[in-house]
């Protein structure tokens, strides 16, 4: 068979980032990819990315698990399909593995961006076609420092890369974090969108009152403000709130963003292909969510160019991305793997509208990073 695929590789990638990042679970110092390379007979190489979050504090996917098991279960599933029949391999997948959902999305995507080669289109126009050429993109503000976080924010839209911004808060005392978050919004005032995202640290009753304290200061929105089991709760607080609520963590599968539709749990998803399974299957929970009325925002898991690219990709398809996007996720890295960088410009990510993903990987550089490397030295930029 032509198209059948020859073999799958998931490699390591160790990369420093610009700053200390704080969550309220997790401070990261630096960002491991998994980037997988499927390779097929037709001679076409397709590339994917699985990339969490600080190992196993965000979710229940690290780097090294991820990379195990794509070694382990995914490759023997996958050598010998047809690399051009997307919907069986997912779906024999499927069959055989649960969960994994990060894993899932970075064969996808090495599929998709396999095919996007082979007929000569993007992705975007594999997934029925795109809308736009390109995405409106938050950045976050994580030094936790609010003179720094405004001189930050100040910068950003000196040079036009950014105009919404989100903050992330939860770790700390509620009532230093809501003042924390207000002295932002006075000083940015109208001319940015500043958001919160408490990575699921507050209780309902805490949640309640400060929501009113974060509408009070001008906030636009908050992020899944408490733990991700309990939608009955989150309806709850999204009914009380002066301001929309967004479901991020609650959304760890497409079925999860069914149950929250249904329940009226929150206005806003938070739309993840790795917590989805892929950019195809990001593109079902939006479904879900604009049937339901429900408002789409596009997530990241602070990926490298491949993943960023991908959801890029599936983004630019949707009708309505109401609440923009924060695929800022290569910006926050010091180092980078791609023969040409993505390209971030008035305030805006540019969306190539070439073969594939439209990315090439600089050899050398991958080399280097990778965490089984051989070669000693490179030059950094």
């Amino acid at each position: 068979m032509e198209r059948a695929i020859e073999s799958l590789d998931a490699i390591l990638i160790d990369l420093p980032t610009i700053r200390p990042h704080k969550l309220a679970m997790h401070t990261m110092k630096g960002q491991t990819l998994v980037i997988v390379r499927l390779r097929c007979r037709d001679g076409i190489e397709g590339l994917g990315e699985a990339t969490t979050i600080g190992g196993l504090s965000y979710g229940m996917e690290s780097p090294e698990s991820i990379k195990q098991n794509l070694d382990t279960y995914f490759a023997p599933l996958l050598i010998g399909q047809d690399a051009g029949n997307i919907n069986a391999i997912m779906h024999r997948i499927e069959r055989s593995v649960r969960g994994n959902t990060f894993a899932k999305s970075a064969v996808e995507t090495a599929l998709l961006d396999a095919q996007g080669k082979r007929l000569g289109i993007p992705i975007s126009e594999v997934l029925g076609g795109r809308l736009r050429d390109r995405l409106s993109v938050a950045w976050t503000l994580a030094s936790g420092d609010t003179g720094k976080d405004i001189e930050e924010a100040e910068h950003m839209l000196e040079i036009r890369r950014h105009r919404i911004f989100k903050l992330k808060i939860g770790a700390g005392e509620v009532h230093k974090d809501i003042a924390h978050v207000a002295a932002i919004k006075r000083a940015l005032g109208d001319r940015a969108s500043v958001r919160v995202d408490v990575n699921q640290a507050w209780s309902e009753s805490v949640a309640i009152t400060a929501c009113k304290a974060l509408g009070d200061a001008g906030i636009d929105l908050v992020e899944q403000p408490i733990p991700r089991h309990d939608p009955l709760a989150l309806a709850r607080v999204s009914a009380r709130s002066p301001i929309p609520i967004m479901a991020d963590e609650a959304i760890e599968s497409v079925e999860d963003a069914f149950g929250l539709a249904r329940s009226a749990a929150a206005p806003i998803f938070a739309l993840k292909i790795a917590k989805n399974g892929g950019p195809r299957a990001v593109l079902r929970t939006a479904a879900i969510a604009q049937a339901a009325g429900i408002g789409l925002y596009g997530g990241t898991m602070l990926e490298g160019g491949i993943g960023t690219m991908a959801s890029a990709q599936a983004f630019v398809t949707l009708p309505q991305l109401s609440w923009d996007t924060e695929l800022f996720g290569p910006l926050l890295l010091t180092e980078e793997i791609l023969a040409t960088p993505l390209i971030y410009q008035d305030f805006h990510l540019e969306v190539p509208n070439l073969p594939g993903l439209g990315l090439t990987l600089d050899e050398e550089r991958f080399a280097y990073f990778r965490r089984d490397r051989s070669h000693t030295t490179v030059s950094l930029r």
